[in-house]
């Protein structure tokens, strides 16, 4: 399947980004001013790099990747994709583990800066005991009262 992008230049990828978060808060059904509860047209959605992929017209994640790299295109594309990396820190307030799945799963790391993450970064500690002043009683009847 070829893809079909929406966009041909930058300043196009951009509108269509605004667009796509515009379109995911969904759309509100008129409400009469005696009623307080809401009617969805269309229901709100979360924020994901596959749903945008498909709102722009790529046909996988692979051919959103490759234009994420291009020049032309990657700050459009790295904005949308901070945008959506912003929706989900907001969720580690309420719901975590889904956000913490996906952040991950963008490059993000729950381990401090620095800290070992391999067998090739851990270091070894050498500790020597030496002996600075009396050998210790091997029993109650050694110690003298």
């Amino acid at each position: 399947m070829k893809t079909s992008l929406k966009f041909k230049t930058a300043s196009q990828l951009v509108q269509l980004i605004d667009a796509y978060f515009i379109h995911i808060k969904g759309e509100l059904k008129a409400t009469t001013k005696t009623s307080s509860r809401k009617v969805w047209i269309r229901e709100p959605e979360a924020p994901t790099c596959s749903s945008l992929a498909l709102f722009l017209g790529f046909c996988s994640m692979d051919d959103y990747r490759t234009y994420e790299q291009k020049k032309r295109y990657r700050q459009g594309l790295g904005y949308a994709r901070l945008r959506i990396e912003a929706a989900y820190e907001q969720q580690l307030f309420e719901k975590p583990t889904g956000a913490i799945f996906a952040l991950k799963a963008m490059g993000w790391n729950d381990k401090p800066d620095g800290a070992a993450t391999s067998a090739s970064n851990t270091k070894t500690l050498k500790v020597e005991i030496t002996n600075t002043g009396p050998i210790p009683a091997g029993s109650e009847k050694e110690v003298a009262l």
